[in-house]
């Protein structure tokens, strides 16, 4: 059984990218923009408003006639699809009964559909993935659900369809907004590793990747997909608001693969990589920015091993395609 945490995908829905609510037919219990976040759903306990409980996530509703609920989606980079993640989290007797997806790709505002998900049943308080065959880009989601009801969560799965080949000025290569993702992690205990690569300044502690207390030998680790294949011209590595559980130290391997390999592979060969940044002390709620001496050679893959653990709010690789 993995010890480490495997990613491998970009949440094409996450408001880090700029995705929003685009219309919807009702959302008269909760909010349609709450299904969006990257945080996890919550219940509170006795919590109403003036439309009745207040729920963490879509809710619709009772639908006195003829119809569906739909919310439409505009996502704030276009993409590729791999895998839906519909999450019912506490919606138990008020959750559809089905859900549908739709997408498109449009630039106009003008919607051709294409349904990329049949109606699937939901189950209360629960999560439900499905793998999708979708090859093109697509920058609009319209999720249907059966009749009305209530969605925690929805995530879409996948990668960024971004050319940046032809981009000659230097850029933050391990950016989610450029297509960069995390492969693998060895753990996020307190912290998401998603978080690393956000744009902008972490606002707090919980903004940024932090693993548990390490008790035993070794250290923890994050493995980075760069949006493209470049050259690196340095690192800026950010421990902002970590001022009591910030690593000891740090240091930074890459590799450049040429061919697919699967998570468990990327994983098993990066303890070979070459070492790009030597053993380095870092600071509380600091940032520290480090040359790259190896500037000629091209990397696609990076990873940052931290010692022992800790936490990092922010990690920076600026280089060129």
């Amino acid at each position: 059984m993995n010890k480490y945490t495997v990613k491998n995908y970009i949440n094409l829905v996450s408001p880090i990218l700029g995705s929003k609510i685009y219309s919807y037919t009702d959302q008269f219990f909760g909010n349609a923009s709450r299904m969006l976040s990257d945080n996890p759903p919550i219940f509170k306990e006795n919590v109403y408003d003036k439309h009745g409980k207040w729920m963490d996530g879509w809710e619709t509703r009772r639908k006195r006639t003829k119809g569906n609920d739909y919310c439409i989606i505009k996502l704030g980079k276009p993409g590729k699809v791999s895998i839906v993640e519909i999450d019912t989290s506490y919606f138990n007797g008020n959750q559809p009964e089905y859900a549908s997806l739709d997408v498109c790709l449009s630039n106009n505002n003008k919607f051709i559909w294409k349904n990329i998900l049949k109606k699937k049943k939901l189950k209360p308080n629960s999560i439900h993935k499905f793998k999708i065959q979708n090859n093109y880009p697509i920058n609009f989601v319209k999720l249907n659900i059966f009749p009305d009801g209530g969605i925690a969560r929805l995530k879409l799965l996948g990668d960024l369809s971004l050319n940046l080949k032809n981009t000659k000025k230097s850029l933050d290569l391990a950016s989610v907004l450029n297509g960069a993702k995390i492969v693998a992690c060895s753990d996020e205990h307190f912290g998401k590793a998603e978080n690393i690569i956000a744009p902008g300044k972490s606002i707090n502690m919980g903004n940024g990747w932090e693993t548990k207390r390490r008790r035993g030998k070794g250290c923890d680790w994050i493995i980075i997909k760069l949006a493209e294949t470049g050259t690196i011209e340095k690192f800026n590595i950010q421990t902002h608001h970590f001022k009591g559980n910030y690593p000891a130290s740090f240091t930074i391997q890459g590799s450049l693969i040429k061919q697919n390999k699967n998570t468990n592979n990327i994983v098993n060969i990066s303890k070979k990589w070459s070492t790009i940044i030597n053993q380095t002390n870092l600071k509380p709620h600091h940032q520290l920015v480090v040359e790259n001496k190896i500037k000629k050679q091209k990397f696609n893959f990076i990873k940052l091993n931290i010692y022992p653990d800790g936490g990092i709010s922010r990690l920076r690789i600026i280089g060129k395609v």
